[in-house]
């Protein structure tokens, strides 16, 4: 569920007009503001609620696989010792999951720098509010250069203290197994645990998207519907090659990795996957920084040997924000690939040789036949971002060039997300294929 969209939600419900402060209103019969507190959704806090909300599962999904796969022996042993149920946990579990711990909060920190719409909506001022007005607003392309640089000096501080928590992960163990301890919780820890559990699925998705299903249907019209159509195939061809270009890449770069005997052969992977840490904001500029001269530099080579001048073909066409997006969201791509890859045994490279087959015939016969579930789940995930990314879009978008996201953020902006509904539920229903597809494979391992 994007961000942006469950802000308006929330803001629509719980704002002074909302049905929730009217309800309020009419039970106890207030009058104005001043008989009464209600807290102020669209501040600092409610705007780092909203992201929250969203953003949970990338510490829930870390967090869980390394509970998963710690040793049963640790837990047995501080059981042994003395400790109780609540001890053991914060004297020895949550201890060896604090790396997993750190590197969630590092992709959670770096998305909430990233983010726009939302702090944007609620008239937060951040880094990347103020590169935006800066920039668009006021024309000061060197003032939103010196903030963009500012954020990613913060950006790369997270990225060292994310690496550096990664590499004291090794006391971890690699396989699951299945702890056999369990711990059976009275009726009011059954309870608070449930109300917790479900509440965060509520308030971060079913309410949302309950909200939205009525909206697309008491405010459908059919003159939304086509102009919305055309948004929609917009983002469809974005993301279809964003994806797969991402996808293509990550293969050959993991292959190359894998197979070849070059020191360096990690280099090409580890550089691919810097992108995803750059703020969408900041990717854009940079796209427009690099793009716009090299336009320029055509057009003039055009004229001077005699064509038309072709425009702007780089940086004002759908190629400034495929490029932009491969750069974003090839780290998502490399890394399932890369998880793929080292589920086939070593000797798998090896066999085919002793059996005089050359390594390309190698590669289509035995690597990528393997390797088609971490494809399909790349290009998915890779999928489902580029159709959600909204800042790179919002500054590299051609003119009368729509995408879904930027279709609804106008419409948020314009306070009509009720007629961008369905635009809205199609991105949220496109989210959850991964999900599904990542769910099955989880349940057969």
């Amino acid at each position: 569920m994007p961000a942006y969209v469950i802000a308006y939600i929330y803001t629509d419900l719980f704002d002074y007009a909302g049905p929730v402060q009217r309800f309020l209103r009419d039970i106890f019969a207030w009058q104005s503001p001043q008989d009464y507190w209600f807290f102020d959704i669209r501040s600092l806090f409610g705007a780092a609620l909203m992201i929250a909300l969203v953003l949970f599962p990338y510490v829930y999904m870390l967090v869980r696989t390394a509970f998963e796969c710690q040793d049963p022996q640790m837990i047995r042993a501080a059981r042994s010792l003395g400790l109780n149920a609540r001890q053991t946990f914060f004297k020895v579990s949550l201890p060896l999951a604090r790396p997993a711990i750190a590197i969630s909060a590092s992709l959670v920190l770096m998305e909430t720098l990233a983010d726009f719409a939302t702090v944007q909506y609620f008239a937060v001022n951040t880094l990347t509010t103020a590169i935006y007005d800066t920039w668009l607003e006021y024309g000061e392309l060197s003032t939103a250069n010196a903030i963009a640089s500012v954020l990613l000096i913060f950006v790369l501080i997270v990225l060292v203290s994310e690496q550096r928590a990664r590499a004291k992960q090794s006391h971890q163990v690699n396989s699951r197994q299945h702890i056999e301890h369990v711990y059976t919780l009275t009726g009011i820890e059954q309870i608070a645990a449930s109300a917790f559990c479900w509440g965060l699925v509520v308030f971060g998705f079913l309410l949302p998207c309950g909200i939205l299903l009525d909206m697309a249907w008491r405010y459908f019209d059919v003159e939304q519907f086509n102009t919305l159509l055309s948004s929609g195939l917009n983002s469809l061809e974005v993301s279809f090659y964003v994806a797969s270009i991402a996808s293509v890449l990550a293969l050959l770069f993991v292959l190359f990795r894998r197979l070849s005997q070059v020191k360096l052969s990690a280099l090409p992977l580890k550089i691919s996957g810097l992108g995803y840490a750059i703020p969408g904001t900041v990717l854009a500029m940079a796209m427009l920084a690099t793009f716009g001269p090299l336009d320029h530099v055509i057009n003039d080579l055009a004229v001077q040997f005699g064509f038309n001048a072709p425009g702007l073909v780089l940086s004002g066409s759908a190629f400034a924000i495929v490029f932009a997006l491969v750069t974003r969201f090839s780290a998502i791509a490399n890394g399932t690939i890369a998880s793929g890859v080292e589920q086939i045994p070593q000797s798998l490279d090896y066999a085919p040789a002793s059996l005089g087959v050359g390594l390309w015939q190698t590669i289509r016969q035995v690597h990528i036949p393997l390797l088609k579930s971490s494809f399909v789940v790349a290009w998915l995930l890779v999928f489902v971002e580029a159709m959600k990314e909204l800042p790179a879009v919002l500054v590299l978008r051609p003119f009368n060039f729509d995408t879904l996201s930027t279709h609804i953020y106008q419409m948020i902006s314009d306070e009509r997300l009720e007629q961008g509904a369905i635009g809205a539920i199609l991105i949220v229903a496109f989210g959850l294929i991964p999900i599904v597809i990542l769910n099955k494979k989880e349940k057969n391992h």
